[in-house]
């Protein structure tokens, strides 16, 4: 999994906003929603020495161990629109989306 630039940028401001401070985010993947995945974020405290850390430019991500697979080739990228700003994630696993783009269908990456 890699940052945008852009991506790098909010999560250091993110952890910089922090009160009380954190180590950086966890992405992970739960199910849900309509096309039956989707991912998470969450504040990290601690990392898990389980968890794949990405880090780029001060900017520190956590992959959830279970999510690893999924998001293997993952670019996380960071837009601002007229009408949202958020996180979204360019995964080649991805088989498909929902309409509302909240949901994901994942394939886990092939290892060689």
């Amino acid at each position: 999994m890699s940052l945008s630039d852009t991506a790098a940028e909010r999560v250091r401001d993110i952890m910089g906003r922090a009160d009380p401070p954190i180590a950086g985010l966890r992405v992970g993947i739960k199910k849900g929603g309509c096309a039956g995945m989707e991912y998470t974020m969450d504040a990290v405290a601690e990392a898990d020495p389980k968890d794949e850390v990405i880090e780029a430019d001060g900017a520190r991500v956590f992959v959830d161990k279970t999510a690893v697979l999924f998001l293997l080739g993952c670019r996380m990228d960071y837009e601002t629109t007229k009408f949202r700003s958020g996180f979204i994630f360019e995964n080649p696993n991805q088989v498909s989306a929902c309409g509302c783009g909240e949901s994901v269908e994942l394939k886990a990456a092939e290892t060689a």
